[in-house]
């Protein structure tokens, strides 16, 4: 084993979009391990938009950060592990982990790759996918054949959100920021519409390509697109909240201002946020639809991986400035 480990440490409170200075690569000693422990090295890691907010607040300062992590068993003492085992965890940000004690093993779930690649656990198969699955089908209730929007459409939750409306019949409306991701949500993804929000009225562009109103509108970015969304809705419509990217830099991540919210009242339209773990009784069902619908070539996916520890701080702050398509992980050790 080697005697050193990498991981990665906030080191200030950001204001507005990150930068690379306040976070800082910390190099520790790789733990032995005791009776009743493993030892975890992590293959990939995942970087998500919820975790910014988290910096500015309720992430500790000059301590692992953390997120959803796939790791092999390096050493185990522990009769539930083997050496080999792929391993889910929320232990990302580093390169190796010791767990230990009942807590720590019980958030250490071990992973059965059935065949498909590993990095899909952090993607289409793993929260990403169940946001996605739970969002729509239980949060917005959607049914087969109705109107559906979903706002950063070529993000990792967002074009998982698209296929799997279409995979249900429906009309489906998707926007992003470039014309390569436009391209990739019509042509790749099957939308219905496509509306790049940096070049189009995204209230203008909305009422062009739902004329007939929107039934659920999948909500990831907030500001305009739910101002457009809201003047849009369907009569008894529902909007799951998944995220609001665009306020995330924001001090104390409040969002622009919501001026339709009257839309509500006579259209009688159901607005809820979520969040993953709510939908932890589903997991079963949603990996054998979701398996099922990645070997029918019906649910692509789009996977952006930066190599190595030192560039995870780099590849987070990416996702606010639009650098990945689909899912953006770290690769931190060959498989």
């Amino acid at each position: 084993m080697p005697p050193f480990s990498r991981e990665v440490h906030l080191i200030e409170r950001p204001v507005g979009l990150p930068n690379e200075t306040q976070f800082k690569i910390v190099s520790t000693v790789v733990p032995d391990v005791g009776v009743g422990e493993i030892l975890v090295k992590n293959l990939y890691m995942s970087v998500d938009p919820y975790m910014r907010p988290r910096l500015s607040a309720q992430t500790e300062l000059d301590t692992p950060m953390t997120g959803a992590a796939i790791g092999r068993v390096a050493q185990s003492r522990h009769s539930g592990f083997s050496e080999g085992d792929y391993v889910v965890s929320a232990c990302g940000f580093r390169e190796y982990f010791l767990a230990t004690g009942s807590n720590a093993l019980q958030a250490v779930r071990k992973l059965d790759p059935d065949g498909m690649p590993l990095t899909t656990y952090l993607g289409p198969l793993g929260n990403t996918g169940i946001t996605a699955y739970g969002g729509l089908l239980v949060i917005g209730a959607m049914q087969d054949g109705e109107r559906v929007f979903v706002s950063a459409a070529a993000g990792a939750v967002g074009s998982t959100a698209v296929q799997i409306a279409k995979i249900k019949g429906c009309h489906v409306v998707g926007s992003a920021g470039s014309n390569e991701k436009c391209e990739w949500i019509k042509n790749e993804l099957r939308a219905d519409a496509v509306i790049n929000y940096k070049k189009e009225n995204i209230h203008e562009a909305l009422k062009t390509a739902a004329p007939d109103g929107i039934d659920v509108y999948f909500e990831n970015v907030g500001s305009e697109h739910l101002n457009a969304a809201l003047a849009n809705m369907r009569a008894l419509g529902r909007i799951p909240v998944c995220g609001m990217i665009s306020s995330y830099n924001n001090e104390g991540t409040l969002s622009d201002p919501i001026t339709a919210l009257f839309r509500m009242i006579y259209g009688r339209i159901t607005m809820r946020g979520f969040v993953s773990y709510e939908f932890e009784s589903l997991r079963p069902r949603f990996l054998d639809d979701m398996k099922g619908w990645i070997r029918q070539g019906k649910m692509k996916y789009r996977e952006t991986i930066v190599v190595g520890i030192e560039h995870a701080p780099a590849a987070l702050i990416g996702l606010f400035k639009g650098d990945n398509i689909g899912k953006m992980i770290v690769q931190l050790a060959a498989e």
